[in-house]
């Protein structure tokens, strides 16, 4: 199975780590975040990737070129014109990148990479910036379960805000942020038909808007719904809070084995 992930945006809401590298780039525990969601799909036996490009592109394909440099430890033979790789901690991945343009919509990324698809078999999709426990296994087995085109993942967010306990004007208590204050989600982690990239028409078409309302419309989406983590990395504030878990130690994301 294979999982598209959109990398090509530009991260203006944390411009403060995306002037440089696009925001799938920006390092968590020293590994770009894009790195972690792709960890989390091999966990669950999904190794084969294409990943849409856009805003610094290269830097993207440079990481991957590089992947040992960044990875192992080497030895540089200046005389004799070699590189030694020791420990080589290799991925079984296979990473296709695709750059889908500057300024193309989450939309009109997708349908560029059709031609890298399979023709009927249902693949993953989600955003480079984001990170959760959704189970993945469970949700395509739930996909294919029910037959729709599209299962969207719903997600009860992290709370903004502090939530007072009153019992009339006395405060009993105080709950740190409680989840959920504004509803249930779009989570970004999707499992789609190919037939889906037909809702798409053109390259500065959001997938968020006209193609996810007329399968709704249809009938043809599904949501699977997960209760547990889930965090975007929208701003640097929550690229800092992410950074906090992972160095903690605890990071609930981190489903895999070192």
């Amino acid at each position: 199975m294979k999982a598209v992930i959109l990398a090509g945006g530009l991260g203006t809401r944390i411009s403060e780590e995306s002037h440089l590298r696009p925001k799938p780039m920006i390092e968590i525990g020293g590994k770009p975040i894009l790195w972690h969601i792709m960890k989390q799909y091999s966990s669950h036996g999904i190794n084969e990737f294409i990943i849409c490009l856009g805003y610094r592109g290269y830097v993207i394909k440079e990481y991957f070129a590089n992947y040992f440099l960044h990875s192992s430890d080497v030895t540089f033979d200046m005389r004799g014109n070699r590189m030694e790789v020791h420990e080589e901690h290799a991925e079984p991945w296979r990473v296709t990148l695709v750059d889908t343009g500057q300024d193309t919509m989450t939309g009109g990324r997708l349908k560029r990479v059709r031609k890298y698809l399979d023709d009927d078999a249902p693949f993953c999709f989600t955003y480079g910036d984001g990170v959760s426990t959704v189970n993945i296994t469970e949700q395509v087995e739930f996909h294919k379960q029910h037959g729709r085109l599209a299962t969207v993942t719903a997600v009860l967010p992290p709370g903004r805000y502090g939530a007072l306990e009153l019992s009339g004007s006395q405060v009993s208590g105080f709950r740190e942020k409680p989840p959920g204050d504004g509803g249930w989600i779009n989570g970004g982690f999707f499992v789609l038909s190919p037939k889906v990239i037909d809702y798409i028409e053109h390259d500065a078409m959001p997938w968020e808007q006209d193609p996810m309302n007329r399968l709704a419309a249809e009938g043809q989406m599904e949501a699977y719904y997960h209760s547990g983590f889930w965090q975007a990395m929208d701003t640097l504030r929550e690229k800092n809070l992410l950074e906090e878990l992972w160095a903690s130690g605890k990071a609930p994301w981190k489903v895999w084995h070192d």
